[in-house]
């Protein structure tokens, strides 16, 4: 019984040592060729994207070193390659940066990709319709 104890407490601490934090990737502005219609993908529209990802982050609040974090940078770059990849469909597109950002980056823990279309083509007033995927 006391050895259940000690193990819960061992395990109680490291969590607790762990420091999770969200990095925010907010309105990313792309000005891209994804949609069904031809004239979309002719013209182009303007898209936001806006990403959310949890980390560990003691090691890079203590060294203050890039190299020990999770670099957005990078992963803007990530985003940016896959929304010049022309697509008919945010589900795809959403899809795409998603996995890429989960493959790329290990020290991703969780993600939220939210991908929107400006005045989509729908035969009425809409300010967007977007798609979001979590992971």
């Amino acid at each position: 019984m006391h050895y259940l104890r000690a193990i819960n407490q061992t395990t109680a601490q490291m969590e607790s040592s762990q420091n999770i934090a969200t990095i925010d990737l907010e309105e990313m502005v792309f000005y891209a060729y994804h949609g069904c219609f031809k004239e979309e993908q002719m013209v182009g529209n303007r898209f936001l994207v806006n990403i959310s990802l949890q980390t560990e982050v003691s090691l890079p609040m203590q060294s203050d070193r890039i190299q020990d974090a999770l670099n957005y940078v990078k992963v803007y770059d990530a985003v940016k390659e896959e929304m010049m990849i022309t697509s008919h469909l945010l589900e795809h597109i959403t899809g795409r940066i998603i996995e890429r950002l989960m493959n790329d980056f290990p020290a991703i823990l969780h993600a939220r990709v939210k991908v929107s279309k400006m005045n989509p083509p729908m035969g009425g007033q809409m300010q967007n319709v977007s798609v979001t995927l979590e992971r």
